[in-house]
């Protein structure tokens, strides 16, 4: 009985080795860590206050470091259809891509895309049951020039705004 107790315990604590918990005190800073493969093994923080200014005391896959937090950027990832997509994980936050784009799922892995962002207007008034039952848009971004992504009464098409 001992012997298996003591595997039980070394599974545990080789098991912890892979994890970092980390208590969330008054002192944490706002924002989230990014997220990490394998980093430099030093310890060099144990929580945020040890860190200068805005950042944060995060795991690097091996130790813990002072680094910027991870932020989300503005606006909203397009609907992407499953499968339709490259994939590749060419990112893994908004904090991996240029600009204003962000990381979002394009059907199958995840790229850098400008955000989803709805067009001025609002859609005009739908008939229930009298549109084509196909999406034809899933948002704004889909439709060409100032028309917007509107549900026709069944699906979804692209439509002239009403002011």
């Amino acid at each position: 009985m001992d012997m298996n107790l003591s595997a039980r315990c070394a599974l545990v604590l080789f098991l912890l080795a892979f994890v970092d918990l980390k208590i969330v005190s008054a002192t944490d800073k706002p924002g989230v860590c990014p997220r990490w493969g394998i980093g430099i093994c030093v310890e060099s923080c144990s929580n945020d206050s040890d860190c200068p200014n805005d950042e944060k005391c995060c795991f690097n896959g091996c130790g813990h470091v002072c680094i910027a937090p991870y932020t989300d950027k503005p606006g909203v990832c397009p609907r992407r259809r499953w499968g339709m997509g490259m994939c590749a994980e060419l990112c893994s936050n908004d904090s991996d891509c240029p600009n204003d784009e962000k990381c979002c799922h394009n059907g199958c892995g995840h790229v850098c895309i400008a955000p989803y962002t709805d067009k001025p207007g609002v859609c005009p008034r739908r008939r229930w049951g009298m549109g084509i039952c196909a999406e034809l848009c899933s948002n704004d971004s889909d439709c060409p020039n100032d028309e917007k992504c509107c549900h026709n009464g069944c699906g979804h098409d692209c439509f002239a705004p009403t002011q």
